[in-house]
């Protein structure tokens, strides 16, 4: 029985880009490799934003009225609805004046777990234990 461990690494915002978008999507496509794997085995993944990447976090996105499309903050709520684990370096909020309060919570969803704020060496301990590790 093996639990392969996938660490997605958010370090750039989604302004002009889509790679958290990306990190956020591929972090839920999981789910659908289980099925490909043996019996017993599992797959483990991580969400972590870094440096530039606490940027987006931000609740209160008006993607869908703006642009038409889905924001950060509905594919984190997914994620949450599907208890994927999501970490946030606490040093990168203080550095740009976010407050945890200002992140996504999908509790009115029914999500059962949240957004976890740790310190950066949790995330590195997160990126040491992991087999695969993708960086966006």
């Amino acid at each position: 029985m093996a639990d392969v461990k996938c660490a997605f690494i958010v370090q750039r915002p989604q302004y002009k880009g889509e790679t958290s978008r990306l990190a956020i999507t591929h972090a839920l496509a999981y789910q659908t490799v289980e099925i490909l794997l043996e019996d017993g085995d599992t797959v483990t993944p991580t969400l972590c934003f870094i440096g530039d990447g606490v940027l987006g976090l931000t609740k209160g996105q008006k993607a869908m009225e703006t642009y038409g499309i889905t924001s950060t903050e509905t594919h984190l709520k997914n994620c949450m609805l599907v208890d994927l684990h999501i970490l946030v370096c606490k040093e990168d909020l203080e550095r740009f004046g976010i407050s945890p309060d200002a992140l996504p919570d999908a509790s009115e969803m029914g999500a059962e777990v949240s957004i976890n704020v740790v310190p950066y060496s949790e995330i590195q301990k997160v990126m040491e234990e992991a087999k695969h590790v993708l960086f966006f």
